[in-house]
């Protein structure tokens, strides 16, 4: 079952852009817990580094995704359309389920070669989600 919203994940050319907004204005904070400085998270694939930052008391983060180039999806994402919102994700107690279940609904599954409990979650294409990657 999805049981909530974990994050919002966006895309940004620096951490200085991105947290010039959640950090510097709003006033958030970095998740050291979940994106162990200075490099944060690699997510090696996409070339790209990735940090959290905590909104307010709740459990939901905003993940900033900092591709290295615009050679995988997340850069050339970011190359064509700027800064922004990237995707959303929720939280699930039963990941291989519930993308079972929503294949089942026509929720169009983004191949990323492998299970979805092994990668430890799964993406859903945005023409099949109202236009926002999941």
């Amino acid at each position: 079952m999805l049981t909530r919203m974990d994050h919002v994940g966006i895309v940004a050319h620096t951490m200085d852009e991105a947290s010039d907004v959640l950090i510097e204005k709003l006033g958030f904070a970095l998740d050291v817990a979940r994106s162990p400085l200075p490099e944060g998270l690699r997510f090696e694939a996409e070339n790209t580094q990735i940090f959290f930052v905590k909104i307010g008391l709740g459990e939901t983060r905003v993940e900033i995704l900092l591709p290295e180039d615009a050679t995988k999806s997340i850069g050339r994402y970011l190359e064509k359309r700027g800064p922004g919102m990237h995707h959303l994700c929720y939280a699930s107690d039963d990941v291989v389920g519930d993308a079972a279940r929503l294949r089942n609904e026509g929720l169009q599954m983004i191949d990323l070669g492998a299970d979805p409990a092994a990668l430890g979650g799964c993406f859903f294409h945005p023409r099949s989600m109202g236009g926002i990657l999941t």
